[in-house]
């Protein structure tokens, strides 16, 4: 605003020492007289076009055509400031008294550009060195800086282009925009008002300094400001000096947050439910020359949920964060419903019948800030998934997030790690994991629809998945994990039952360890080291899980170690389907062939049995098992040689 009152006057200033003695004098040649004084008194050109128009009383004017004011020497080639046309009015009579009291000021289709270099603006004005020092008799020079009280009833510009440019780079450029002021007193706050057009409708600022005059010296000064664009609004109320830094209170509500990010040049970015589709956000803001802002003490409601904190934003393309927030509960079970704009969600959600979706997923958000926000919470309930108390970090990088669990309460258990979503060259998720005492149960129903299984266990799981559907993820899955689980249940089948060993346990299986570990390619689990142990069994796996077709084909193999001799009982089991439902049956045909070798080998042995009888018979002795029957005949000939020489001998 300095430079604005600093112009003005020079205008005005320079109506004032021209009207009495050039009342008379051609237009062209008060053009040239006033940008003479302009040029005396900051160094820059003005250029009026179309001559100069006068008014006396009771209001001393100048109308003019076009006209362009110069820019800084450092600065860009464009005029700092230019319009199709400009007029000036002053109260004449305030004039005559020492003030200068100004009734109007209008500009149409002015173009106003703002340069910041290296911590200089060209909106500061100074005199020349030489004219600075000029002294003498000069009496008649414009009085640059008038001892009585300036005031301003109305300024005006209609559709106006403002551009604003720091180091070299353009900021921001807003076309259409009509902005009026009044500073009616010394005393009295200056108000602005400034409408554009925008996107889905207009951006309208409000803007009250109540001290003009301390605001201009370039000292601290009060400022309340309101923006209200399509779907919310924004107030301030605190300090602010020339260099635009500001501090004070912050409120920003929306009724539609992707309506007014659209306004703002963001359209078609999507604002997950829970997470301020609308918001209510407030705290004490700082913002410094660097493009800084900083919000303490801040509250967040962001849809139904609420959050307290600190944020640091720091202003760039894209945007850079870093916030330490708390919340309570959260809830983000919505998280992927359609705005109600749209006319609902999609209906493409996956179910155990439908398998997984194959709906694009939308992961522009992952570009929309870079930085590093660490979240509190007492839980988190997305889509499908619930987390108790958790300490989570989310870095943003370049379209790439990464989600670090330091712990998370899932599944009734801690889990550490991390899991990351990029999208930089099409999407991917992957992640590595451990896991500690989490609920199997949970754990599986969730994941994969499977509730047969109960315990708690222990483990490891890395993956990684690549895909723009959640279909094609699933089945690009590749990774490695294992499992340990205590003490458990399967139901179902009832192990002791197919083991004929009574009554059973009612349709269940009762286990008390079981370890896996497995690997994923292509979106198939195999695992083929699956022991469980049971009081009276142990039971052995070996299969596959389809995850992307969400179907199983194992073959679970119990033996009972007491049965037999001891030497166990099998009886095979294949569980196979989709793994909503699957067939959990005994497997016949591995029944029969263990029975068929059984038999065979009785029938073996008992032939063999018979021959070495036979043999034996004939020679007078046992033969057994272990003795082959070469070794027979040989020792039976040695005992009937040893007879015969005893007789020839005369022996017994």
């Amino acid at each position: 605003m300095k430079w604005l009152v600093r112009i003005l006057f020079l205008f005005v200033a320079a109506i004032g020492l021209v009207i009495g003695a050039l009342l008379l004098m051609p237009g062209d040649k008060l053009a040239a007289i006033l940008a003479e004084q302009v040029k005396s008194e900051t160094g820059r050109d003005l250029t009026l076009s179309g001559g100069v128009n006068l008014s006396f009383w009771p209001v001393l004017g100048m109308e003019t055509g076009p006209v362009t004011f110069g820019n800084a020497p450092w600065a860009g080639s464009e005029p700092m400031l230019s319009a199709e046309s400009l007029a000036v009015g002053v109260d004449a009579s305030a004039l005559l008294n020492g003030d200068l009291r100004i009734r109007r000021v209008v500009a149409d289709n002015p173009v106003l550009r703002l340069e910041l270099s290296d911590g200089r603006g060209n909106w500061e004005l100074s005199a020349p060195v030489a004219s600075q020092a000029t002294t003498g008799s000069n009496t008649g020079a414009s009085p640059a800086s008038p001892q009585g009280a300036v005031t301003l009833d109305r300024l005006e510009l209609t559709n106006a282009q403002l551009v604003y440019i720091e180091n070299g780079t353009t900021k921001f450029n807003f076309s259409n925009v009509d902005l009026s002021a009044s500073w009616p007193g010394p005393t009295s706050p200056m108000v602005m008002e400034a409408r554009m057009a925008v996107p889905g409708g207009h951006v309208k600022v409000d803007l009250e300094i109540p001290d003009l005059p301390t605001y201009a010296s370039g000292a601290v000064a009060p400022l309340k400001l309101a923006l209200t664009a399509p779907g919310g609004e924004v107030g301030f109320d605190g300090r602010v000096n020339l260099a635009g830094e500001m501090d004070g209170a912050l409120a920003v509500k929306t009724r539609n947050t992707e309506e007014m990010m659209a306004a703002f040049g963001q359209a078609g970015v999507g604002v997950p439910l829970g997470l301020g589709r609308k918001a209510d956000v407030s705290g004490q803001m700082t913002y410094t020359s660097e493009g800084r802002i900083s919000l303490r003490n801040m509250v967040a409601q962001l849809d139904h949920n609420r959050f307290t904190g600190e944020t640091d934003i720091e202003i760039s393309d894209p945007p850079k964060i870093t916030a330490r927030l708390k919340s309570g509960d959260i809830d983000l079970s919505r998280f992927n419903d359609a705005p109600a704009s749209s006319g609902g969600g999609s209906g493409t959600a996956s179910s155990p019948d439908s398998g997984w979706s194959k709906a694009p997923i939308d992961a522009s958000a992952l570009s929309l800030a870079n930085g590093e926000i660490r979240l509190t919470a007492s839980s988190i309930v997305l889509p499908d998934l619930e987390l108790g108390a958790s300490d989570l970090t989310l870095i943003l990088d370049r379209s790439r997030a990464v989600l670090q669990m330091n712990p998370a309460t899932l599944f009734s258990g801690q889990v550490n790690g991390q899991v990351v979503a990029n999208n930089r060259n099409g999407l991917s998720v992957g992640g590595k994991l451990k896991a500690k005492n989490m609920n199997v149960q949970q754990a599986l129903s969730t994941l994969a629809g499977i509730e047969r299984f109960t315990g708690t266990g222990t483990g490891e799981f890395e993956f990684l998945g690549v895909g723009q559907t959640e279909d094609q993820i699933m089945r690009s899955l590749s990774g490695t994990g294992n499992l340990n689980v205590g003490q458990g249940v399967i139901s179902g089948f009832d192990l002791d039952r197919l083991m004929g060993r009574g009554k059973g346990s009612g349709g269940t299986t009762l286990f008390n360890s079981l370890t896996a570990s497995f690997i994923i390619d292509q979106g198939v689990l195999t695992n083929n080291d699956l022991l469980m142990s049971l009081d009276n069994f142990r039971a052995d796996g070996t299969g596959k899980v389809n995850i992307g077709a969400r179907r199983i084909d194992y073959l679970f193999t119990p033996t009972a170690l007491r049965a037999n001799s001891g030497q166990g009982l099998s009886v095979p089991v294949r569980i196979v389907g989709p793994w909503s439902d699957p067939s959990i049956k005994p497997d016949l045909s591995k029944v029969i062939e263990a029975a068929a070798e059984g038999q065979l080998k009785d029938l073996e042995d008992d032939a063999k049995q018979k021959v070495l009888d036979k043999v034996g018979d004939e020679l007078g002795t046992a033969v057994t098992d272990s003795e082959s029957v070469e070794d027979a005949l040989k020792n039976k000939l040695e005992e009937e040689a040893k007879k015969g020489l005893f007789k020839l001998l005369g022996g017994n």
